[in-house]
């Protein structure tokens, strides 16, 4: 029981916002009425008086009643469902689906519906239910509503019952490198790590090593201006690419470039700046790599690679032509485009069209650019998979994006820009976490038939063997934290996950890739559950992975789930020899992120280390008086001991880097993906000094061997 208002509990209700909810230690909370006022006046749902509800209610169920069809109805392959129908009561209706392949099905079962008509005030309105086939083939149909003259029309998708696993992959193991690219320099590069350098990686991995895929950071787009954002998990577009990891000189036409003596200058200038440099700089590297760029783009291209241009431009429509005029906005504008002269702030403004005419040329670079991003990343896969790897490259979708960025400008009638998604209060941060990233509006994406979001899904899978989703938990519900407010200020706003993990599941089938979810932290227990029936995996990591029913201890690798991604440690914490020196908490206590004193974190941290030192020992994995590198190699083999179908291998603690990519909770307190690879000597290397070096290659030889056992 609360003592919010009965009709702020119900409106709150029908859009998915929780009114109250379990927070990380199980202590019942019940939201604020302001929270939930802030929250649903950012689903477009006045609610801060009892007028304002009473008009709410009544419009909603208005709605409901007005629609012939539900907006996006959802089904899986195997399993009879239903849908409503909603017509003048009394009336006829006919009804069939359209199938993708363009055949039809008619026939549809009518089922038992006794709900009493409504009355519109014009008419009275009758529902029927209707059976949605369990044989209908997997995609996205269109159920028609024949009414006299009128034909309405809706989407139809159907998803499979559970992903099956790759053909490649089968049923055996598969072990990855996990990696940050913009940090993996090469010799080759021009001044930050790039698509070449992933194809490398990958290559060295397999070919030496059995490795079956490589899970890379976020390639999501950023801004073209400076400061360019570092974070790949707040990105300007989730669906675009950012083109600082492109290689100029892997591009066709940079063979037909002349004179190169500038660019061989610019690259070595660029080069060196990086060697020199404490941190990754992407300004300086996006600001000579564009000059590269721009004189590719100048060139000459033949037939054959105009009609692939064409191509990829009819293929990706509007998409990538509002980026793309979003990024010429932003170099003329600035890169909010909140602050844009007004009638440049909607994309389908004459004024933006009016823009894009005028600035044809730059446009089309920008668009131009992600062309060449599609084939390096087409690329990239092609010769991962050639080299032997089960998946090849494992993408990284973000939970959201930049509120100022492209997407939030092309997208922002389906996102909610009142709010920020974030996180509550957890064990690791204890303060809760604000991504200031706009959340899609649950209902929006109903009424638009879920598009943006297939679009983005699929766009992720196009060069992928498998993807993971960073806080998958948000498919399910999302933490939504109101304008001005603290992390801890939020609440739970529900998603239909049944659509959003079916779409998930559809376009990992047809691209035959791996689905991983992120699904630490505080989690409903039945959504892990949904997820493994499902076909998704989840995500362990060590450090995290307690025995809840015996005592909190180290989680036994028995235990450990099957269907999952196991790793010893995130970007979120150091690499292991930092984690096992304490720089975790030192780190957090100097940024002023604990909630109780260093000594108290600092004792905790060390009797949970103590107690994996002693599961390693009782399973034979580690002796006493033993060396970092010694627990860090003992650590990876006892994930060889859990039955988890993929495993990852940090790159920096192959190298035995010490330093965190990212430290939650913070922005320019700490150079958060920043951090150039280094080894345990701090000085920096360069990708070809990975493929070199004895730790790297005892690691990934010990993850052959947990794969790959020796006959």
């Amino acid at each position: 029981m609360t003592d919010l208002p009965a009709s702020l509990v119900e409106l709150a209700r029908r859009y998915g916002v929780a009114t109250e909810y379990n927070d990380w230690t199980g202590r019942h909370t019940t939201v604020a009425d302001s929270t939930l006022i802030a929250v649903l006046d950012a689903l477009g749902v006045p609610a801060a008086t009892e007028g304002e509800r009473t008009v709410a209610l009544l419009a909603h169920d208005r709605d409901y009643w007005a629609r012939s069809l539900p907006p996006t109805i959802v089904g899986r392959f195997g399993v009879a469902s239903s849908f409503w129908v909603h017509v003048t009561h009394g009336d006829p209706a006919g009804l069939w689906i359209r199938l993708e392949d363009g055949s039809v099905r008619t026939g549809l079962r009518q089922l038992e519906n006794n709900r009493a008509p409504y009355d519109l005030g014009d008419r009275w309105v009758g529902e029927a239910t209707f059976e949605l086939p369990g044989d209908l083939p997997l995609g996205y149909h269109q159920l028609h509503l024949q009414v006299g003259s009128v034909d309405t029309s809706t989407l139809v998708i159907i998803s499979p019952a559970t992903l099956e696993l790759p053909a490649r992959l089968g049923p055996s193991r598969a072990w990855g490198l996990a990696t940050q690219l913009y940090s993996v320099r090469s010799q080759r590069s021009w001044g930050i790590g790039d698509l070449t350098d992933l194809t490398d990686l990958a290559v060295w991995s397999s070919a030496q090593h059995g490795a079956g895929f490589v899970l890379v950071n976020p390639l999501h787009a950023a801004a073209p201006t400076a400061p360019m954002e570092p974070s790949p998990y707040l990105p300007t577009s989730r669906r675009f690419v950012n083109p600082l990891y492109l290689r100029p000189e892997a591009i066709p036409e940079f063979a037909y470039v002349r004179p190169r003596g500038t660019l061989r200058k610019v690259h070595k200038e660029i080069q060196a700046r990086a060697e020199g440099a404490k941190r990754v700089d992407r300004d300086a590297a996006w600001k000579a790599k564009r000059s590269a760029l721009e004189s590719v783009y100048l060139a000459e291209r033949s037939a054959g690679r105009e009609l692939a241009y064409a191509a990829y431009r009819a293929r990706e429509g509007h998409s990538v032509d509002d980026f793309a005029i979003w990024c010429a906005l932003a170099e003329e504008y600035g890169g909010d485009w909140h602050h844009w002269p007004e009638d440049l702030q909607h994309p389908s403004s004459p004024a933006v069209a009016d823009f894009a005419a005028e600035h044809a040329d730059t446009v089309d670079f920008h668009r131009w650019l992600q062309w060449q991003l599609d084939d390096q990343l087409t690329a990239a896969q092609a010769t991962a998979v050639q080299a032997g790897m089960q998946l090849g490259i494992m993408h990284d979708l973000a939970v959201g994006v930049d509120p100022n960025g492209a997407d939030a400008w092309a997208l922002q009638d389906a996102l909610a820009l009142g709010v920020a998604a974030g996180a509550p209060p957890d064990e690791f941060n204890q303060l809760g976490q604000d991504w200031s990233q706009p959340p899609w509006r649950p209902d929006q994406l109903v009424d638009q038939a879920y598009e943006p979001f297939r679009a983005l899904v699929n766009a992720v899978l196009r060069h992928a063997g498998g993807v993971r989703i960073d806080h998958i938990i948000g498919l399910f519900r999302l933490w939504w934290i109101p304008k001005g407010s603290a992390p801890t200020e939020g609440t739970y706003v529900r998603y239909d996950h049944e659509a959003m993990i079916g779409i998930v599941a559809l376009e990992g089938h047809r691209a035959g890739a791996v689905v991983v979810g992120e699904d630490l932290g505080t989690v409903e227990p039945w959504v892990r559950d949904y997820l493994r029936e499902r076909g998704l995996f989840g995500t362990s990591i060590l450090w995290f992975e307690a025995d809840r029913d015996g005592g909190g201890g180290p989680l036994p690798a028995e235990k450990w789930r099957e269907y999952c991604l196991s790793s010893v440690t995130t970007h979120d914490l150091p690499p292991t020899p930092g984690y096992l020196a304490g720089e975790h908490v030192r780190l957090r206590e100097k940024l002023g992120l604990l909630t109780r004193p260093a000594d108290e974190e600092l004792a905790g941290d060390q009797a949970q280390q103590a107690a994996w030192m002693a599961e390693l020992r009782r399973v034979g994995l580690l002796g006493d008086d033993v060396s970092v590198d010694e627990v860090v190699l003992a650590l990876y083999r006892y994930l060889g001991r859990t039955p988890s179908k993929l495993l990852a291998l940090s790159l920096a603690d192959a190298v035995g880097d010490l330093r965190t990519q990212n430290q939650p909770g913070t922005t320019d307190e700490y150079p958060n993906w920043r951090v150039p690879l280094r080894g345990p000597d701090g000085k920096k290397l360069l990708l070809e000094d990975v493929f070199t070096d004895p730790r790297a290659a005892a690691l990934a030889g010990a993850m052959k061997q947990i794969v790959h056992p020796p006959v």
